[in-house]
């Protein structure tokens, strides 16, 4: 009976050995999973926020650089997804860095005086505007590229 006994002791500590092992690993699931909230969260702050006032946009550059920090944070064991993981840090913080001067530049424009030297300031600002913009846009459609790829590899089985 005592042989039974150690056996069974023997067997369960196996298994809660293995349970543990396994549920330490991280799937490729769970880091899709992972990757894509911390990616959604950074695009929903962009869809909540479009043609807001220059305090917000400035709030959601800061609030993108965080997004950022979390999806560089995300430590992926899988290959390509770590591929995916540098490309949407890119993808952020190109979005990021666009709003902010995209966001200055309004200001200044906002600010200029009514003057020769503040049609300057303003045309300077415009060009500043559609520059950040157009990087903005670009990174929308890396983002927009990147997340089809990401769902395709995510959904393909192990």
């Amino acid at each position: 009976m005592s042989v039974l006994r150690k056996y069974t002791v023997i067997v369960t500590i196996c298994l809660s050995l293995g349970l543990l092992v396994s549920a330490c690993n991280d799937s490729k699931v769970a880091q899709c999973q992972r990757l894509i909230d911390a990616v959604n969260k950074g695009t929903d702050l962009i869809d909540k926020n479009k043609a807001q006032q220059v305090t917000t946009s400035l709030q959601l550059s800061k609030d993108l650089e965080a997004v950022t920090k979390e999806i560089k944070d995300l430590n992926l064991k899988d290959p390509k997804l770590q591929a995916f993981q540098s490309r949407f840090v890119k993808v952020f913080e190109t979005f990021s860095q666009s709003i902010a001067k995209a966001s200055h530049a309004l200001n200044t424009a906002k600010t200029a005086q009514a003057s020769s030297e503040g049609m300057v300031k303003v045309q300077k600002a415009r060009g500043e505007i559609d520059t950040a913009l157009t990087a903005a846009t670009n990174a929308a459609k890396q983002s927009d590229t990147l997340a089809s790829q990401v769902n395709k590899y995510c959904s393909q089985s192990e």
